[in-house]
């Protein structure tokens, strides 16, 4: 039942939820087709985990949460958005990834498959002749590929395109590939430890043990875009993301209303109508609800249990978080001092373990505790783009996983910055004497800074395969349509993901869309609700 008050505060054609990137991916496809468009903001400013901002000194920018975009650069949703035409420039690092082992030897991925593949040769001979063949094999499949990624569950013209290409042998071959573990796909492509850490350390960017089916993709994946476009960083920071979406909606009529938190989806006789925000104030959808927050949250939160079928939220008892984040930003007066000089004009490196630390690593967190010698995830964004510190300075990052709670003791964060620190005086002795300036991100400010990220997970869920495709964000359509008629989830709880590449707001969109045709929306509608039907029966 729709709660009491009047929706005649403010209308608009769509009200989506939340200001995140997919939230304005959505909203900009939306506004292109000529709806009127209203994004409600709970915080005070636009981007969710794509912002930047000076936090640890004067001069230096730090990106908040998320840098590098392989994903984003990649995805022809957001090429589609023609953000370059508002400001959007992208830089890279001269070499794209190292992977640096505790004997101070290391894997590097640089945009030239030539130099990997020397790189990669020095751990085993063979080594380097096998990335270039499993790169050349990754090249037969990226578009579709990416398409699989960036489009509606189930992707029909994706999968065929693989089948065409592949035939049905290789076709198969590919699905046993999407299963493996990292640590199973890089003993069966390499000889050597290189092409395997970095496959390994890739994986490790999601909440994937390297043991764990399914790791392997997103090894590959991260790998493979790497060699192909890099991992690119938004000239001027992340926010230019940002504000590149945010100017293009406004320019077409979006509008975005800032501290509104919502706290109620309005739904009558099975349909949204609008949302309710803090204070009381109801605001009429007059085509569509697109919410860019968690599943949890949406389900059991802002929709309420009473109007869902019960087994829907039966399931939302097993919805799994992804891992707890703690990221630390430095200020450095000088580069980093690497042992290993290799790593001085690397974007991203990952340091802290071998593999078989990577395994430990990996089971310490499954344990649910704190790892003594934390795997890290390093960011050098003054190499990869000048104009975030002073010249001859360095703005760095590095984040690790914890377990996943909703509290931690600040003196267990304390002391887990202080192992982070160790980790990287070890790998560059004189790193602690170059910090003017630090600034600590655990898991309660995340959530603080971006309510979407619970605990400080990252991903909106687990990249688990049993909460993938047609099971994200529980057993059901894969889809953005919800059980509520014209209320679409637009964030990364929904297929496929996490990461910025803007498919779950696009999703959403094109869904609203589909629902809103005059001559096939009510079929489309009917189709959906029986599919829900018999998902939930």
């Amino acid at each position: 039942m729709m709660s009491s008050g009047s929706l005649g505060a403010e209308r608009a054609d769509a009200v989506v939820v939340g200001a995140g990137h997919n939230g304005l991916v959505a909203a900009n496809l939306l506004a292109d087709a000529g709806w009127d468009v209203l994004v409600l903001e709970a915080t005070g400013v636009p981007g969710g985990a794509v912002r930047s901002a000076e936090v640890t000194a004067p001069g230096y920018l730090s990106d908040l949460f998320s840098s590098f975009y392989p994903l984003g650069y990649a995805s022809p949703v957001l090429r589609g958005l023609d953000l370059t035409r508002y400001g959007l420039a992208w830089r890279h690092a001269p070499d794209v990834l190292a992977h640096l082992f505790p004997d101070d030897r290391a894997a590097v991925l640089n945009r030239d498959p030539g130099v990997t593949a020397a790189s990669l040769e020095t751990f085993a001979p063979g080594d380097g002749e096998r990335w270039l063949s499993a790169y050349e094999q990754w090249q037969q499949v990226a578009d579709p590929m990416i398409e699989l990624i960036t489009t509606p569950f189930p992707p029909v013209r994706g999968g065929l395109d693989l089948l065409r290409r592949l035939r049905i042998s290789g076709s198969l071959r590919l699905a046993r590939r999407l299963v493996l573990p990292a640590s199973r796909l890089g003993a069966e492509l390499f000889s050597g430890a290189g092409g395997p850490a970095l496959l390994a350390g890739c994986a490790l960017h999601t909440d994937l043990s390297t043991e764990e089916a399914g790791s392997g993709v997103y090894g590959w994946l991260l790998a493979m875009l790497g060699q192909q476009v890099g991992w690119p960083v938004p000239e001027g920071g992340a926010q230019k993301i940002t504000d590149a979406l945010v100017a293009r909606l406004t320019e077409r009529g979006g509008r975005i209303l800032y501290g509104a938190r919502v706290d109620r989806i309005l739904v009558a006789r099975g349909r949204a109508m609008g949302v309710r925000t803090v204070g009381g104030t109801n605001w009429r959808a007059r085509r569509a609800v697109l919410a860019d927050v968690p599943a949890p949250a949406l389900y059991l939160d802002l929709v309420g249990p009473a109007v869902l079928p019960p087994r829907l939220v039966a399931d939302l008892e097993h919805f799994r978080w992804d891992g707890s984040t703690l990221k630390v930003d430095w200020a450095l007066s000088a580069s980093m001092p690497w042992t290993n000089r290799r790593l001085s004009t690397v974007g991203t490196v990952h340091l802290g373990a071998d593999l078989n630390g990577l395994t430990g690593y990996a089971a310490t967190l499954a344990r649910g505790e704190l790892p003594p010698d934390p795997f890290l995830l390093v960011g050098q964004m003054s190499v990869a783009d000048p104009s975030h510190s002073p010249p001859g300075t360095e703005s760095l990052w590095s984040y690790t996983h914890l377990p996943f709670r909703r509290h931690w003791r600040a003196d267990d964060i304390v002391a887990h910055v202080e192992r982070m620190e160790t980790v990287l005086e070890a790998a560059a002795p004189g790193f602690r004497s170059l910090v003017v300036g630090r600034h600590v991100a655990g898991p309660a400010k995340l959530e603080e800074a971006n309510p979407s990220m619970v605990g400080g997970a990252l991903g909106g869920g687990t990249a688990a395969p049993y909460q993938q495709l047609f099971l994200r964000p529980v057993p059901g359509l894969g889809r953005a349509d919800t059980p509520v008629d014209r209320l679409f989830l637009a964030s990364s709880s929904a297929h496929p993901g996490g990461g910025v590449h803007g498919a779950p707001g696009a999703n959403a969109a094109r869904a609203a869309l589909a629902r809103d045709r005059a001559l096939t929306g009510g079929w489309y509608q009917r189709a959906i609700a029986t599919a829900h039907r018999a998902v939930y029966a």
